[in-house]
This record gives C-alpha cells, sequence and structure tokens, in this order.
C-alpha cells in the first residue's frame, strides 16, 4: 500500500522555478541564465542516450545551434524518473509517478533514432546502431548512463528481484516494485535477518543502499517487532559515505540503531533457493569476525576469506561500469582509477582526453563522485558552454567542479539535503541558507518526496 505521512504539498514546476527551489530541491544548483546566443552550423551531432543527461543536452543545444544535424540514439519509448525508484521500493510512491513518454522531452528539429547503439569507432566518428546501420558524428555527447553488472556476483540476475527474499532497487522500475513487495513479505514474517549491501565500484545514487536501510528500518518500527529484526550492512570498504561528516555520521547513526556495521565484505555469490549469501572479506586479518560457516584462502598481510551468510531478506547492490560497447571503444580510459571502466574524460571541462572532438555527462565519465541528476543539473551548462566553444576552436571557459548532492533519507518522513564537490574534506556545498545539511528534517523530506521530480522534468528540458 502506497505510504505517506505528509499532507499534499501543492506545487508545480513554474512556481518551483520562481520560487528558486527547482534547482535546488534536493540538489540541485540554483538557477542561471540560459544563454541566448545561438551558432549557426551544418556540423552533425550524435548524443547517445536519452536519460537525464542525454535529454538535458538535446534540449540545449537545439536551442543554441542553428542549422545543426542532431541525433539522439535512445531506444526507450518511457523516460524513468530513477531519483523515485527508492520511494516506490519503500512503499511510499507507486511505480507509475516515475514513468513519462520520452516524446514529452525530445525537442523539435532533433532526429530521435530508436535503435540500441552497438560500438564506437572514435577514429573514424562514426556510431553502429543495432540494426547494423551507421550513424557519422562531427561531434559526438556521450551521455549512455552506466550498466548494471549483476552477473559479476555468482548466482544473481536481475529476474531474481522480488523472490526468494532478493530486493534491488536498481534493477528497473519493475526491480523496485518487487523490492517493496519482498520487504513486505519479509515484514509480514514478523521477524529474521536482512543483508543491505554496497558494491565495490562506483554507483548511481551512491545513497540509495543506505536510504533502503534506513526506510525498511522505518517500516520495521512501525511493526512495533523491531527486536525480532535483525539488520546487518555489509560494505566493501572501510567507509559508508565519500563526504567525510556524513560519512561519521552514518557511522554512528547505524551503531546507535542497531545495525550491524560489518566492513571491507563484498557480496560475491548468491544462493537464492538455500537464502544464503557469500561474501568476500579483503582486509586486515584482525578485522575478520564470523558467526558462520568459513571457506579461508591464504591469509597474508591483507587476507581474503568467504562467509556464507543466511538472510530473510537481502537487498543487492550491483558493481556498475560503463556499457560495454564503450568500454571497448577507443573512448574508455587506458590509465588511471577508471581505466577499462569509465569514460575517459577531464574532470572539469568534462572533455574526452584524447577526442577533442568528445564530450562526456552523467554517470558513464570517470570522475571521483557525481553520478547522481543533481551533477547533470551542474555538468549540463558546461558541455554545453565548452562544446560551442570547441566547435569556434575556442577555449573552454566551462569548469565543473564536482557538485553532486544526496538528499539522504534517514526516515520515512525525515531527510538530508547533502550537497558537495571534489573538495569533499572541505565543507558543505547547500544551496539554500535556511537548510543545515547536518540535520535531519522534515523540509529535505519535501524536497525528496514532492518538489524535486518536477526540477528535474525542468532539467530534462534544458530549462534549468
Amino acid at each position: 500500500m502506497s505510504r505517506s505521512p505528509l499532507a499534499p504539498v501543492r506545487l508545480d514546476r513554474r512556481q518551483l522555478l520562481k520560487l528558486g527551489l527547482g534547482a535546488g530541491a534536493a540538489g540541485l544548483l540554483p538557477l542561471g541564465s540560459l544563454q541566448a546566443s545561438t551558432l549557426s552550423t551544418r556540423a552533425r551531432i550524435v548524443i547517445l542516450g536519452g536519460g537525464a543527461a542525454g535529454m538535458a543536452m538535446a534540449n540545449r543545444l537545439s536551442r543554441r545551434l542553428d542549422g545543426a544535424r542532431i541525433s539522439l540514439v535512445e531506444p526507450r519509448e518511457i523516460h524513468h524518473y530513477q531519483p523515485g525508484w527508492t520511494l516506490v521500493a519503500s512503499g511510499v510512491w507507486q511505480p507509475d509517478k516515475t514513468m513519462r513518454p520520452n516524446a514529452n522531452f525530445v525537442p523539435a528539429g532533433v532526429d530521435w533514432v530508436r535503435q540500441p547503439a552497438v560500438g564506437i569507432d572514435a577514429e573514424q566518428r562514426r556510431i553502429s546502431l543495432a540494426d547494423a546501420s551507421v550513424l557519422e558524428y562531427d561531434y559526438l555527447v556521450v551521455a549512455t548512463g552506466l550498466q548494471l553488472n549483476y552477473h559479476l556476483i555468482d548466482g544473481m540476475s536481475p529476474d531474481l528481484v522480488g523472490t526468494h527474499g532478493i530486493g534491488s532497487v536498481y534493477a528497473s522500475i519493475e526491480g523496485a516494485t518487487r523490492t517493496r513487495d519482498a520487504i513486505d513479505a519479509w515484514l509480514a514474517k514478523g521477524g529474521g535477518k536482512g543483508l543491505f549491501t554496497a558494491a565495490p565500484t562506483p554507483v548511481k545514487c551512491a545513497g540509495a543502499p543506505i536510504k533502503m536501510t534506513f526506510t525498511t528500518l522505518s517500516r520495521i518500527r512501525d511493526t512495533g517487532r523491531r527486536d525480532a529484526f535483525q539488520l546487518d550492512y555489509l560494505t566493501p570498504g572501510a567507509g559508508m559515505f565519500s563526504q567525510p561528516w556524513i560519512n561519521d555520521f552514518l557511522k554512528q547513526r547505524f551503531d546507535d540503531e542497531g545495525i550491524n556495521r560489518r566492513h571491507h565484505y563484498r557480496l560475491s555469490a548468491i544462493d537464492p533457493a538455500a537464502r544464503q549469501a557469500e561474501f568476500t572479506f579483503v582486509g586486515p586479518a584482525s578485522e575478520f569476525t564470523s558467526h558462520h560457516e568459513l571457506r579461508q584462502a591464504e591469509f597474508g598481510r591483507e587476507g581474503e576469506m568467504t562467509e556464507v551468510v543466511d538472510y530473510d531478506f537481502i537487498h543487492v547492490v550491483p558493481p556498475m561500469s560503463a556499457p560495454d560497447f564503450v568500454r571497448e571503444s577507443d573512448l574508455i580510459a587506458h590509465e588511471g582509477p577508471f581505466r577499462g571502466e569509465w569514460l575517459d574524460v577531464d574532470i572539469h571541462t568534462l572533455q574526452h582526453n584524447r577526442y577533442p572532438e568528445v564530450f562526456g555527462i552523467g554517470d558513464v565519465i570517470g570522475a571521483p563522485i557525481n553520478k547522481t541528476a543533481a551533477s547533470v543539473k551542474a555538468q549540463a551548462p558546461v558541455v554545453e558552454a565548452n562544446l560551442l566553444a570547441q566547435m569556434q576552436e575556442q577555449p573552454l571557459p566551462a569548469r565543473y567542479n564536482g557538485y553532486t548532492s544526496c538528499p539522504l533519507i534517514t526516515d520515512i518522513g525525515k531527510a538530508m539535503l547533502v550537497e558537495f564537490g571534489y573538495d569533499n574534506d572541505m565543507d558543505f556545498l547547500p544551496s539554500f541558507p535556511f537548510i543545515d545539511p547536518r540535520d535531519e528534517s522534515w523540509a529535505a523530506w519535501v524536497m525528496k518526496d514532492r518538489m524535486l521530480q518536477p526540477a528535474y522534468y525542468a532539467v530534462l528540458e534544458g530549462q534549468a
């Protein structure tokens, strides 16, 4: 059953933009002025991907470029508002609230290519499509999003979500709905063990596993049987969040709530029928503790062991990467921390490091943080300005500071508006002086629950 403890907040997108909330709500930057000048060009521009990043660029470039031949490669007819999937999985939203036709957002004059891209030839400036056709480009914007690699967890498939006590908010809107149902079934049992996992790779909306833990805890409290439920949070690293203050807050909060934190644990396999999960522990031997069957590998200074854990419910977060056809192209990073996994761009200009006619935006890029819709809002004007400058052989004028945001749900009805950039060890980057990013508040929850979605659609339309 859909649940929301709040009275409706009736603000439409126009009102939000007028108030200045349309950008800042749930972590989008305050509105800046849209440049009105246009550039006359016959350039062929291909935008790969029609998610938040690709659609925002299609709308921005269609207004700024006069005479350009812009192609948007996007096979899906439906646009999914993925920031709402955690609310669906938590029983707060209904699934249909997160879906709109892509036709609502594709601008006039843009050629919508309804085929998946399957290859990139960066030397020849050509895109291969699933129907064996080819698109040639003068300039390319890579906005493909990322790939969910469930197959890297032995025994796991997105088809399992909703069965055998398995949930995963990332799989799809259907998966988010089935995750809600799996949590419902666990709560109906009246007790048991829930495992909440994190991935060993960068992921989109890195706060989602934490949000799912907190919203599930909130629902457990409502049953009046908190002591009958055990919650374990298993993460492959020593930390829980990239921003140091929030990391410390979460560790303390989990401890206070009786959520068992287990660090250096990576989900490596799952046995759905037995409701068992295998975790690989990689870390200092002194930190390894177990109450279950062990299979030990050789322990050196940094050891590796596996532990099999029984569960009643498990929330699976798969490893993620750029899509295979991007990883197999010349555009993938060849060195550094993103080698072989993510698009190789300058993290400030968002221009490709080896192919100056290529720009990246959104989840696909190799950058320290920022796989969120809020990041897209901050990146889109940078890509727009720098692409136009590149087309005119001018210095790139815009720089991206790594801005990202996480409306971090800490309870159903409470959240924290966490905004920061590449300088994680510095202070927050708050959009609203009246919201303290260190406080859990109803106001931040309202921004997540009611205000982010219309602001997000304004970003897609290039209006914010």
